[in-house]
């Protein structure tokens, strides 16, 4: 949809398209609130700044809506499809996916919570490499970290639902 459309939309038709970008209804609320955006620009400054005053149970609910790296999505929804080509890198070597799911149970493991990356553009290997990288982080350099890739991957959701690239 273009950015006339995306203003003229009914709230409910949009929700389910914003959630699956991310799924915190306050960031979905607030940008739809804010309409009509005169630009693009001024759309994304506003998600933008909504990821950056997400909390802690915002992210975790977020991050709840994401798979694991290296599972297979399923489903005929917006964000299956989408997680679906982003993590299209993975491809099927069953090495580097029985890895990618080790690792998953680690991360799992150590931090509580699914292993999130911005896989778009990303293979396997680099994945994987990232993922290693990132259990030596602290809990609160990880934090970070996955609030960086939430917010990556939901700015970049919401250039595909209007048409723009990322």
């Amino acid at each position: 949809m273009d950015l006339q459309e995306f203003n003229s939309a009914p709230a409910g038709r949009l929700r389910p398209t914003l959630s699956a970008c991310c799924d915190v209804p306050r960031w979905v609320d607030g940008i739809v609130a804010k309409r009509p955006y005169g630009e693009v620009t001024a759309l994304t400054a506003v998600a933008d700044q909504l990821l950056r005053e997400l909390d802690d149970a915002e992210v975790d609910r977020a991050l709840a809506a994401h798979p694991r790296i290296g599972d297979r999505p399923s489903g005929a929804g917006t964000e299956a499809a989408w997680s679906r080509k982003e993590q299209s890198g993975v491809g099927e070597d069953p090495d580097l996916r029985s890895a990618l799911a080790d690792g998953n149970r680690e991360y799992e493991q150590r931090f509580g919570r699914v292993f999130l990356i911005c896989a778009t553009g990303l293979s396997a290997e680099q994945m994987l490499s990232s993922l290693r990288r990132r259990l030596d982080h602290d809990d609160v350099t990880e934090a970070t970290v996955v609030r960086d890739e939430l917010h990556k991957i939901a700015l970049l959701r919401l250039s595909k639902v209007l048409e723009v690239q990322a």
